[in-house]
């Protein structure tokens, strides 16, 4: 696999997985962890997730969660196609208040591994896209957070209005 970091968030990869194609279909590695490692990342994967979104132009973020819970994550559609964001929230990194947004799809394949501090959203591009989550932490419900999804500060260029989006999501608060 191919790894390249991200160009304006500190700490976020973008892993290109080499494809092994016969008669029978394909096989592609997603990650390894001593890939991660010699990148400087110590944690370790304790959670795995799916996030189905039945709309296109769904809308989901942005999350993350507060200290002592922050959690990485590595990110892979494995069905449809999103446009993934990741947003620097580490009021100590140079890059604070920078994003960046990735294009995650089954035909890709592409995986994004995401620090902990830095905020993660997506908007889904087709119907029926799934989203593959690996977690670096457990979930704690008083340490979620998010900041909306239309803060000025970021200015996030969102590929369409949202068609779906949670109530909460819609109420997160600003970035500063």
């Amino acid at each position: 696999m191919t790894i390249r970091p991200s160009e304006q968030v500190p700490g976020v990869l973008v892993f290109e997985p080499h494809v092994s194609s016969d008669e029978r279909g394909w096989f592609a590695e997603l990650f390894q962890a001593r890939e991660l490692r010699t990148r400087g990342w110590t944690g370790d994967f304790v959670r795995s997730a799916l996030s189905f979104n039945q709309i296109a132009g769904t809308l989901r973020g942005l999350h993350f969660q507060r200290a002592p819970y922050e959690d990485a994550k590595l990110v892979t559609c494995v069905g449809g196609a999103l446009f993934d964001v990741v947003a620097d929230i580490r009021e100590d990194s140079p890059a604070f208040g920078r994003w960046e947004a990735f294009e995650l799809s089954a035909e890709n394949r592409r995986g994004l591994f995401i620090p902990e501090g830095v905020a993660h959203g997506f908007q889904t591009l087709t119907e029926a896209t799934t989203i593959l989550y690996h977690i670096g932490a457990y979930y704690d419900r008083d340490a979620s957070g998010g900041i909306r999804w239309d803060d000025p500060t970021l200015g996030i260029d969102w590929p369409t209005p949202p068609t779906a989006m949670s109530d909460q999501d819609a109420r997160w608060g600003l970035l500063t």
